[in-house]
C-alpha cells in the first residue's frame, strides 16, 4: 500500500502545481464506501470557488488546506493515488491505473478542475481509501490518533531508545503501529530492519541501545533516500531488500544472501536469516522449537500482506478454512473430499434404499423408538427379554409332561 514516501510524493506534486489556484469544478463519485459521511453533491458544492492554500500530510493521510473550511482529506488505504493531468506523479505500483485512454479514470473518486485549466484526481481502484470533508482534519480520527510523523516529526535519539525499552512486543509490529510512528508501512519496516540487522520478531524491549540507535538512523535514511528519487521504487538502491519482496521463496536473494518470508505483525515479512538473527532468550526458544515448513509453498512473498485494511469477508473465509481444517484433523478424517454431482445423487439413492429396507425389517413399535425416552425403550427391552424367558420355560414344561405321559403308557 502507499506509505509515507508515496503519499509525501503526492503531497509535493499538489503543492507544486495546485497551490494558489481556485477550484472551478468538482466531481465526486457516488461511492459511500470511499466517500465517507457526506453526499457527493454537498462535497462538490463545498469545494467549488475555494482556493487551495497548501497540501498537508501526516502519516499516510493527506488533506487540502483551502481558504475556508471544510477541507477534503484523503486516507490512501491500499491503492489510493493522486493523478495530475500532464504531470508525472509517483504512485505505489499497485495503485496505478491507466489514465491515458480515459480521463478522469473510471476509478476516480474526486476530480477537480482548477481555474487555469489544470485537472487532478484522487483514484482508488480497490475502494479501501477514505475521502472525508472535515472542519479540522488534525482534530478527528484517524489523524488525531496518529503518533509523530516519521518525516516531519522525527523522534530524538534518547526519546526513541527510551520508548523501545518499554515495548514488549515484536519490533516489526511496533513499527507498523501508527500511534507509535506515523507513516511506516510493511515495505519500509522490512527495509529498515534489514538495514539495521534486526530480526522482525525480536522484542523491542530486548534490543540493545546501540541497535535502537541504528534502527532510528535507518528509518531516517530509508525515507530520505526513497524521497530523493521521488518514491520511484525502480530507482531504489539495488542492495535494498525491497527488490526481493515479491519473489518466490527460494528464489529471493539480496547481495547473494537468501531472503525468507515469515508473518510478523500480522504481515508477510521479508528478512535475511543470515544477518537478522534473534538474540537473547528468544534465540534459545527458537533453537528448542522443531523446524516448521513454510506455508507459503510456491505462492511467492504475498506482497498483499502489506495492506493495512483487509476485507472482512476475506478474513471470515480464512477463519472458516482454519476451523474446517481443525475439525477434520481432530477426527483424523483428513481434508474433505470433493464429490461430483452424479456421485452425490448415487449416495442419496443408496441411503434412501437402506432406509426403506430398515423400516420393513423392523417392528411397527420400533418406528417410534427414536421419539421415546431412553428409560421407556429400556423398559420395553426388559419386557421382551422377560417374555422370551417365560416362553422358554413353557417349552421345557411341555417337554417334561410328554415324557411323563410315555412312562405312564409303559
Amino acid at each position: 500500500m502507499p506509505e509515507i514516501t508515496e503519499v509525501e510524493a503526492a503531497r509535493r506534486a499538489v503543492e507544486e502545481h495546485c497551490v494558489g489556484k481556485k477550484i472551478k469544478k468538482a466531481i465526486v463519485a457516488d461511492d459511500s464506501k470511499v466517500i465517507d459521511g457526506v453526499s457527493p453533491s454537498h462535497f462538490q458544492s463545498s469545494l467549488v470557488g475555494k482556493t487551495i492554500l497548501s497540501a498537508r500530510r501526516k502519516g499516510k493521510n493527506m488533506w487540502l488546506q483551502l481558504d475556508s473550511p471544510p477541507f477534503p482529506s484523503f486516507q490512501f488505504g491500499m491503492a489510493g493515488a493522486i493523478y495530475i493531468k500532464g504531470v508525472a506523479v509517483t504512485k505505489y505500483k499497485r495503485s496505478a491505473v491507466n489514465d491515458t485512454d480515459e480521463w478522469p479514470s473510471k476509478y476516480s473518486k474526486v476530480f477537480i478542475e482548477l481555474d487555469d485549466g489544470l485537472e487532478f484526481s484522487f483514484t482508488d481502484k480497490r475502494r479501501f481509501a477514505k475521502v472525508r470533508l472535515l472542519e479540522n482534519p488534525e482534530l478527528v480520527p484517524p489523524i488525531s490518533e496518529l503518533g509523530p510523523d516519521a518525516l516531519f516529526e522525527p523522534k530524538q535519539e534518547d526519546e526513541f531508545v527510551d520508548s523501545l525499552t518499554k515495548k514488549k512486543i515484536a519490533i516489526k509490529a511496533l513499527l507498523l503501529d501508527q500511534s507509535f510512528i506515523a507513516g511506516i508501512g510493511n515495505w519500509i519496516a522490512d527495509e529498515v530492519l534489514y538495514q539495521a540487522r534486526i530480526h522482525p520478531l525480536q522484542t523491542a524491549a530486548s534490543l540493545p541501545k546501540e541497535k535502537c540507535r541504528d534502527l532510528l538512523k535507518c528509518i531516517n535514511e530509508v525515507i530520505e533516500k526513497a524521497l530523493d528519487v521521488g518514491a520511484d521504487s525502480s530507482q531504489f538502491p539495488s542492495n535494498w531488500i525491497f527488490h526481493s519482496r515479491e519473489k518466490k521463496p527460494g528464489k529471493a536473494f539480496v547481495d547473494g544472501r537468501r531472503v525468507e518470508f515469515i508473518t510478523a505483525g500480522g504481515r508477510t515479512s521479508a528478512f535475511v536469516p543470515e544477518l537478522q538473527k534473534l538474540t537473547g532468550v528468544q534465540a534459545g526458544k527458537l533453537a528448542s522449537k522443531p523446524a516448521k515448513k513454510s506455508d507459503k509453498g510456491e505462492s511467492g512473498s504475498g506482497e498483499d500482506g502489506d495492506e493495512d485494511e483487509v476485507e472482512e469477508g476475506q478474513n471470515a473465509k480464512a477463519n472458516e478454512r482454519k476451523r474446517s481444517k481443525t475439525n477434520h484433523g481432530a477426527n483424523n478424517e483428513g481434508p474433505p473430499k470433493k464429490t461430483s454431482k452424479v456421485a452425490a445423487k448415487k449416495q442419496v439413492k443408496v441411503a434412501a434404499k437402506k432406509k426403506v429396507k430398515t423400516r420393513h425389517d423392523s417392528d411397527d413399535d420400533d418406528d417410534d423408538d427414536d421419539d421415546e425416552p431412553k428409560e421407556s425403550r429400556q423398559d420395553d427391552t426388559k419386557e421382551r427379554n422377560k417374555g422370551d424367558e417365560d416362553g422358554k420355560k413353557g417349552v421345557k414344561i411341555n417337554e417334561m409332561s410328554a415324557q411323563e405321559k410315555k412312562r405312564a403308557r409303559k
